[in-house]
């Protein structure tokens, strides 16, 4: 398992939305697994292949430890409650910057796993923030997006501080 360089905020690429991947091979399993270890390394709680430049709708997510690790491959949302939540999220492509967003509390996410496979996942709580937030960024929709235009400013303000 390879350690991916990580794009970092501004970079125009993490606005792209990503391709759907078409061909589910070793590459894609190699890929998912380089994708966990940067991950870990940042670390972080999930990433995409858009993170690391690739644009190809591929995210893995890790909430408890490394025998939770799954990886989603074209994911898309086909149910959202009408509940919400609140919860803080922050990106390893803008580390050390974090704010509290509301999403949909629960989700109903239809993706296919790396063999291929099409599978159907309800999530809430933790899994169902990260989900959102990770097809987001697939979707080319960077999570500072969903704040309002003034926590947007500072935030962006805040981590161009941090990194000067």
């Amino acid at each position: 398992m390879a350690i991916l360089p990580i794009l970092s905020y501004p970079d125009p690429r993490l606005r792209l939305p990503c391709r759907p991947v078409e061909v589910f091979d070793a590459r894609l399993a190699t890929l998912a697994d380089d994708l966990a270890a940067t991950m870990r390394a940042a670390p972080g709680i999930g990433i995409t292949a858009a993170h690391v430049g690739i644009l190809e709708r591929l995210t893995v997510i890790e909430l408890d430890g490394p025998g939770s690790l799954k990886a989603y491959v074209n994911p898309r949302i086909e149910w959202f409650s009408p509940e919400k939540q609140r919860h803080t999220e922050g990106s390893v492509s803008m580390r050390g910057v974090t704010d509290e967003l509301e999403r949909p509390a629960r989700i109903r996410v239809a993706y296919q796993d790396l063999s291929g496979a099409a599978r159907t996942e309800e999530a809430d709580g933790l899994l169902s923030v990260c989900l959102q937030h990770e097809i987001d960024q697939l979707d080319g929709i960077f999570w500072i997006d969903r704040l309002s235009r003034l926590k947007r400013e500072r935030i962006v303000k805040k981590y161009a501080k941090g990194k000067a």
